[in-house]
């Protein structure tokens, strides 16, 4: 296998560390499923990675469901507005998603830290 799928099965088994998994590799491996799988079936095996990734590191209350569908959905999204060939032509048309602050312009501090959005995805703030 490649590497990229070496990495994607540890991914999925929870056996990255936290501690060296930033942000901007979240959206590579968000990414790289979303190439592979259709949305639903990223959504349940990254969500499920990532909760084995929290608990095997003792902190299972990182795991948050809204942030980790809402970036996917922004990738998904934006890999259907353009063609990219791999996540570094993909990244570089889309340098917004590597902040974490992206999602800002949909959801407020307030909304994100609702323990609801932790457990389940909640929809972005209504607008007014």
């Amino acid at each position: 296998m490649p590497d990229t799928e070496l990495e994607l099965a540890r991914f999925v088994r929870g056996e990255m560390d936290p501690a060296k998994f930033p942000h901007r590799d979240h959206v590579r491996l968000g990414f790289e499923m979303l190439r592979r799988h259709s949305f639903v079936e990223t959504a349940l095996h990254y969500s499920q990675g990532l909760q084995r990734m929290t608990a095997r590191s003792g902190k299972p209350e990182a795991f948050h469901q809204t942030v980790t569908i809402a970036f996917l959905s922004l990738i998904a999204e934006r890999m259907q507005s353009g063609s990219y060939d791999d996540f570094e032509a993909f990244i570089q048309a889309n340098d917004d998603l590597v902040s974490k602050g992206t999602l800002g312009r949909w959801y407020s501090p307030g909304r994100l830290g609702l323990e609801a959005a932790h457990r389940t995805f909640v929809l972005p703030d209504p607008v007014r």
